[in-house]
């Protein structure tokens, strides 16, 4: 069936479709409350199918390279928009814009069930009215808390209560003793005021950490000084500062964007009580053109999940977008009430919104990336479908099979995302095998951490066309490339100066001057992928070392150490075996002894 007569015999039921070129690679996700209706309406077919003039520039060149439409029907138009921000993330269509931070934030919680409550950090939340919740926290929580608990005299551990026994919390002066002493409800409540206090109040909580920064500072503990006036430094940064004065307890989620012609900055804030207690911001490459409803759509869903908020605030915004009212409906099922999304136009409210527009234009002139040059030289070189901002790099280490693990590190816009940084315990024995089943695991998680711009892989050809042989098998497009180390008398030449490495790609082989900056930057991205999985590696393999000594220890060989891992794959699967299992494998007086070592 052609691609007109498709479009001609559409349903009118809500549902999602997805356009494809002439290879098969998706081109974009769009969700429709009537499938008909929606997809006609890019379209004239008259004389010859053709794009609607009305379009913006992105989508016409979308529709320009469409062949072949597929589409699912979904119950709602609601079902319909949860299918579409899941598909974005999982396939990253070549032509939807793809906000990459859909992380949950934390907050910090007292629990006010308990007899003597403390505070700690979720990022989970629990509907109850015995808890109170203080947050989102972009960043910073736990610099608060801890900040939080070097001032107040509060039970400082879970586990302080059971021991029943005054500890060194209470020797230091940072806890009441309630564990053994008859510490009142009503002077341990005073504590809790004053931690609550700290919390809201984070002119306070800074004040209170400079008084004592500076007694460090004249006791000439200058290390201890130094940490606290790096803490002082990130509380105050997780904040925009504002002289916006709200007289009354008001609370708001604040959204705004702003872009210019290759970057959209997400900015949000978070006003509780009258006060900013947090902000945040997302950058975004504009690949075709700017889209504030894919943006604002992205955003919110990603952000409120489909999990109740413990504080429900008005959501403010910077302009209308297309799918408001969808995402009005959609919210208020979330939150259990009606959802509240205002575009002001004037009074507080419109300072705020201006406040946070003033921080996008701001990050908009900073945001450079240093590398950008040898970035677009490298799109150019490698012919890659976008500048490579956000990149993956993989590696895999073992030592004669053993202890082998699979490393990914991420670079983004600039600078290594190390918190983004994952690992894995490998069961595959061959090179080719191991990265099968590392870059499998990746793809896995791409509904929870979608795809970056480019893929790098320790490696040659074989493992590129591997890792092109997966993502297309997953329904997903991203650009590849692979560097192999270039082997001079059976040795690999890591250093900067020597190395002639590689680079390949699906359809060309380069190989640069030592010199050039293109090289350099992937051999560089390379280099911390290859650091990331042999420091992995070897604690591993220390660990694995100490498990097999506590096994010879009791009498075990190495081989018939081998022999177990061979068979269960793993000492912790050792550990939890039955005496029968592990009689079955070496005898008796062993699996005896073996079940001693771990006692």
């Amino acid at each position: 069936m052609d691609l007109k007569t498709t479009i001609q015999q559409l349903p009118s039921s809500a549902g999602i479709y997805q356009y494809f070129d002439k290879n098969g690679r998706l081109l974009y996700v769009g969700k429709a409350k009537n499938l008909s209706n929606r997809v006609k309406s890019y379209w004239l077919f008259t004389p010859d199918l053709h794009p609607n003039k009305n379009l913006s520039s992105r989508i016409t060149k979308m529709l320009e390279q469409t062949v072949s439409l597929e589409y699912i029907v979904v119950n709602s138009e609601h079902d319909a928009l949860i299918l579409e921000n899941s598909l974005i993330k999982q396939l990253h269509p070549k032509y939807n814009i793809l906000l990459r931070d859909d992380k949950t934030y934390p907050y910090i919680y007292l629990d006010n069930s308990q007899k003597y409550p403390r505070l700690d950090i979720t990022r989970k939340v629990i509907n109850s009215k015995e808890i109170t919740y203080f947050g989102p926290y972009s960043v910073g929580a736990r610099d608060i808390l801890n900040s939080v608990y070097s001032i107040v005299k509060l039970v400082q551990k879970k586990g302080c209560l059971r021991s029943k026994k005054l500890c060194l919390y209470y020797q230091i002066d940072k806890c009441l003793g309630p564990c053994e002493l008859p510490i009142s409800q009503e002077r341990y409540n005073q504590e809790v005021a004053l931690a609550i206090s700290l919390i809201k109040n984070k002119k306070l909580l800074i004040k209170k950490l400079q008084e004592k920064m500076e007694f460090y500072a004249e006791e000439l503990r200058f290390e201890e000084a130094a940490q606290m006036r790096d803490t002082i430094d990130k509380i105050s940064r997780s904040e925009i500062n504002s002289d916006i004065d709200f007289a009354s307890s008001e609370n708001f989620d604040i959204f705004v964007l702003g872009h210019n012609e290759t970057r959209a900055v997400l900015v949000k804030i978070f006003m509780r009580n009258g006060k900013i207690i947090s902000s945040s911001h997302d950058f975004i490459n504009l690949i075709q053109g700017f889209d504030s409803n894919e943006i604002f759509t992205q955003a919110l869903v990603d952000f409120y999940r489909d999990e109740k908020p413990p504080i429900i605030a008005p959501i403010l915004l910077n302009m209308e977008f297309e799918d408001q009212k969808l995402i009005q409906t959609h919210l208020s099922q979330v939150f259990e009430k009606k959802a509240s999304i205002i575009v002001p136009q004037r009074g507080k409210k419109k300072d705020l919104i201006d406040l946070a527009l003033l921080n996008a234009q701001e990050l908009l002139k900073k945001e450079k990336n240093s590398d950008q040059k040898t970035l677009q030289e490298l799109q150019e070189l490698c012919h890659l479908e976008v500048v490579p901002n956000r990149v993956e790099v993989f590696d895999n280490s073992h030592m004669a099979g053993m202890a082998t693990v699979g490393a990914m590190i991420v670079y983004d816009n600039g600078a290594f995302d190390k918190n983004s940084y994952r690992v894995y315990h490998l069961e595959a024995k061959d090179e080719y095998a191991q990265m099968r089943e590392t870059l499998s695991r990746r793809v896995e998680s791409f509904k929870k951490n979608p795809a970056p711009d480019l893929w790098i892989l320790d490696g040659g050809a074989t493992l590129l066309n591997l890792a092109l042989d997966i993502l297309a098998s997953n329904g997903v497009h991203i650009d590849v490339i692979a560097i192999s180390k270039e082997k001079i008398d059976a040795k690999a030449h890591r250093a900067k100066g020597k190395a002639k490495d590689i680079i390949y790609t699906k359809d060309e082989i380069f190989r640069l001057q030592e010199s050039d900056k293109r090289l350099q930057w992937v051999q560089n991205l390379r280099d911390e992928a290859h650091r990331s999985a042999i420091t992995f590696h070897k604690k591993t393999k220390l660990k694995l070392d100490q498990e097999s000594k506590l096994l010879s220890l009791n009498g075990i060989s190495a081989p018939k150490i081998q022999k177990l891992l061979n068979h269960f794959g793993s000492f912790e699967l050792i550990k939890s075996a039955s005496f029968e299992e592990l009689a079955s494998i070496l005898n008796k007086k062993d699996a005896k002894n073996i079940k001693l070592s771990y006692k």
